[in-house]
């Protein structure tokens, strides 16, 4: 061996680099795993060198120039060979393009895949192009080589586009499980998948690869796949046109409820608006209204003939009578709207019971009220009229007094007002007393129920009329109910 050749052997001992036939390989092994000490290893700018040593990654050099010297590149300290005095070091160097790659072409039938809305199985086809960049070449080295010796770009790139199909196949059941869409929808959403492809390619990024650009691609279908797909497609669509009619035939239902509900309401307020206007104008209060209807519909009966005749007739008058002689004895605490809820009292006499006397009046906002049988319900009419604080200062009057007074200073009226009540104030100037109380006798008739005035007058109607005093009911406060007239007459 001459001297020019010892020289040129010996400067490739202490070059390491890629040669030029190799630049454009995605990945190149350098053939010797002896590494002179102070060897000078070159790394271009669009690759970094792995070091492996017994199945494991040691080090990674990005682009520039080394000196293999473990002063200079600590991790060499574990690949120097002791037998040589530290003269060599033992490794397998891997170069590795980290350089985009571009225009990679692919292509094919992905996977059997099912569609989530038909659970038809059907096969996808997807065509176009990427670019592809190696973002950890230790796993890309592990996961592709083996670290065996690398081929060309044509292996390598094979490899990575099988490696894209299985994670278009995943990225696209993805996006029809998570959007709830066909499969066949999707061949309309390619920028959302290859949006998809460039954030995540579960395949690629397990390979240290990632997507970093996508071409124009496109996905479809076999013919066979496509009509299966479409005639599911139209039976779905036709089964979600049926629920959408059935929903709004429910709305519809609801709607027309609601109408209906609001027409009755209408009416209901209507008739109450009215029926408040006739107790204001016409009846004074509600109980006299109440009174009114019911003579009216039991006028309405007799005149149909319902419900017979005879005793059982009579009866069923006398039953009316006593119901609508018990709500005219209500409403007799006052002219004006009544309370709620009127307290029963049982219509007693002279001698009857407290309060025994009578008849009272008092002098209120709606003016004089009265008669009222007894003393306890001239009190009770006090207090729901006047209220309790009032009720006491109220003027009153009883036949057989010479001018009115305050009820709280009469002791048998004091007794039923509440404790504690202001005392009256000075009582005002009295008003005329009233006119002897002549006695009102409530006669119950076929047609209906008139009043008389006194004995005389019950007398002259039951004549005058031609009527059997004993059938003839009638009544008058001071009176525990309705009874025949002949109690009275005889």
């Amino acid at each position: 061996m001459g001297i020019f050749d010892f020289v040129k052997q010996g400067t490739q001992e202490m070059c390491i680099a890629r040669p030029d036939p190799a630049k454009q390989f995605i990945v190149y092994k350098h053939p010797d795993q002896t590494v002179p000490a102070y060897a000078q290893l070159t790394v271009d700018s669009d690759e970094c060198a792995v070091f492996f040593k017994d199945g494991r990654v040691v080090g990674i050099l990005g682009p520039g120039r080394h000196t293999m010297q473990s002063s200079n590149i600590p991790f060499l300290g574990n690949i120097v060979d002791k037998f040589t005095g530290g003269n060599l070091f033992i490794a397998e160097v891997f170069f590795v393009k980290t350089a985009p790659v571009r225009g990679c072409k692919f292509g094919g039938t992905l996977a059997d895949l099912e569609d989530p809305m038909t659970g038809l199985i059907v096969s996808p086809r997807i065509f176009g192009e990427f670019a592809v960049q190696v973002v950890d070449p230790a796993t890309f080295v592990v996961q592709y080589v083996g670290q065996a010796a690398a081929g060309d770009n044509d292996q390598v790139l094979d490899w990575i586009k099988g490696q894209f199909m299985l994670g278009a196949r995943t990225v696209i059941g993805q996006i029809c499980d998570q959007e709830q869409i066909s499969i066949i929808k999707t061949a309309a959403l390619t920028k959302q998948i290859g949006d998809r492809f460039l954030r995540e390619c579960p395949e690629l990024a397990s390979c240290g690869l990632r997507v970093v650009q996508m071409g124009m691609f496109n996905l479809n279908f076999s013919p066979e796949d496509l009509a299966e797909l479409k005639k599911f497609q139209s039976v779905l669509a036709e089964k979600k046109r049926d629920i959408a009619v059935a929903k709004l035939d429910v709305q519809a239902g609801t709607f027309e409820g609601q109408a209906a509900a609001a027409r009755q309401q209408a009416v209901m307020d209507q008739k109450f608006q009215n029926d408040s206007r006739y107790v204001q104008q016409l009846a004074g209060n509600y109980n006299n209204y109440a009174v009114g209807q019911a003579m009216i519909g039991a006028g309405q009966g007799m005149a149909t003939g319902e419900g017979g005749g005879g005793a059982g007739m009579m009866g069923a008058q006398m039953a009316a009578g006593m119901a609508m002689g018990g709500a005219m004895g209500r409403g007799m605490y006052g002219q004006g709207a009544g309370p709620a809820q009127v307290p029963q009292f049982t219509p007693m006499g002279p001698g009857g019971g407290p309060g025994a006397g009578g008849p009272y009046y008092f002098s209120g906002q709606a003016g004089q009220q009265g008669p009222f049988a007894n003393a306890q319900m001239l009190a009770t009419a006090l207090i729901q009229a006047m209220g309790p604080a009032a009720a006491g200062m109220t003027q009153v009057w009883a036949q057989g007094w010479d001018s009115w007074k305050p009820a709280g200073s009469v002791p048998e009226i004091s007794q039923f007002l509440p404790a504690g009540a202001p005392p009256p104030p000075p009582p005002p100037p009295p008003p005329p007393p009233p006119p002897m109380v002549v006695e009102t006798f409530h006669v119950q008739f076929t047609e209906g129920v008139i009043q008389v005035s006194g004995v005389g007058g019950l007398k002259e109607e039951l004549n005058r009329r031609q009527a059997n005093p004993d059938q003839v009911m009638i009544w008058k406060p001071g009176l525990p109910g309705w009874i025949p007239a002949r109690q009275v007459i005889a």
